[in-house]
């Protein structure tokens, strides 16, 4: 029962980084014409993948 629940939160949350990333390639400075908004794109980007990984790593734990 555990286990299942945490399957389905790591199916949710591979899920939203997929669309994240998918959105995050529509993405270019020369759409927005702003090259500040992109370094704040790509920072926000590098933060999420950070924090993907340490969830990752907390759900590794219970595994185990």
């Amino acid at each position: 029962m555990e286990s299942d629940r945490i399957s389905q939160a790591i199916e949710r949350i591979e899920a939203a980084a997929n669309r994240i990333s998918a959105a995050g390639g529509k993405l270019s400075v020369s759409a927005t014409g702003d090259n500040e908004l992109a370094a704040k794109h790509e920072a926000l980007r590098h933060e999420v993948s950070q924090t993907l990984s340490k969830l990752d790593e907390l759900i590794e734990g219970f595994e185990q």
